[in-house]
């Protein structure tokens, strides 16, 4: 959803890991030409040598590139528009919901 409502990033995900809904979200208006995999690889990684060498260097902070903010900012503004004109009452509250499974949850079996 849009990173403003519930705080999750424009990403990759493989769908084996989502759950499938009824609820639809209008899309006219989102430009997604600019949204390919070349946006989602990561530079190589350079190994460490040792623990000694890792723990000197300190704390890197992971910094997003300006394309992928400015696509996140893109479709956000779009979504938003989409979400708040909607017919759906509760489709904002809806998408800000924290969702969890239980161990005697049946995913396959419940109706969203």
């Amino acid at each position: 959803g849009p990173f403003g409502i519930n705080g999750v990033p424009l990403k990759r995900v493989n769908q084996a890991y989502t759950l499938t809904s009824s609820t639809k979200v209008d899309l006219s208006g989102v430009d997604t030409s600019k949204i390919d995999d070349a946006l989602f690889t990561r530079k190589g990684a350079e190994k460490k040598a040792d623990a000694a060498k890792f723990f000197a260097e300190g704390h890197k902070k992971k910094e997003v590139s300006s394309g992928r903010k400015d696509a996140q900012k893109a479709v956000d503004a779009a979504l938003l528009k989409n979400v708040k004109a909607s017919k759906e009452t509760f489709l904002k509250k809806y998408l800000n919901a924290r969702f969890s499974l239980t161990s005697n949850d049946r995913p396959h079996a419940m109706s969203f």
